[in-house]
């Protein structure tokens, strides 16, 4: 398991969509076939880019999480290391569309007055 503070690399101060995933998950292969082969051409992939870490291996390193991960896919957003926000489980994609754009929002409104979450 994961545990509520974990390391993660130093490259990953930026902010960005962290995919926690297991093989065979059947509400991941979903999550892939609706939403992951588009996402990466999507104006919110520019601002977080996708990075998916399998919850069966090696915990990531540096990531400050607000509670364990014990569902797949459970998608973070993480900002310099830190949870903003998530979204546990997968129904479909007009759920998950409106959930993210709302952490996104969540993000925009942590950062300080006149900073811009810009892509990278």
């Amino acid at each position: 398991m994961l545990a509520a503070a974990v390391a993660w690399p130093a490259l990953a101060q930026a902010a960005e969509l962290v995919m926690f995933a297991r093989t065979g998950c059947p509400w991941c292969e979903r999550w892939d076939h609706e939403v992951g082969t588009l996402y990466p051409k999507t104006e919110t992939a520019k601002l977080l880019p996708l990075r998916r870490v399998n919850i069966d291996a090696r915990a990531p390193q540096g990531m400050i999480l607000a509670t364990p991960v014990l569902f797949t896919p459970t998608f973070v957003v993480v900002d310099g290391g830190r949870e903003v926000g998530r979204i546990t489980g997968y129904i479909n994609d007009d759920a998950f569309w409106g959930l993210l754009d709302q952490l996104v929002a969540k993000l925009r409104a942590t950062r300080p007055a006149g900073a811009k979450l810009t892509p990278s």
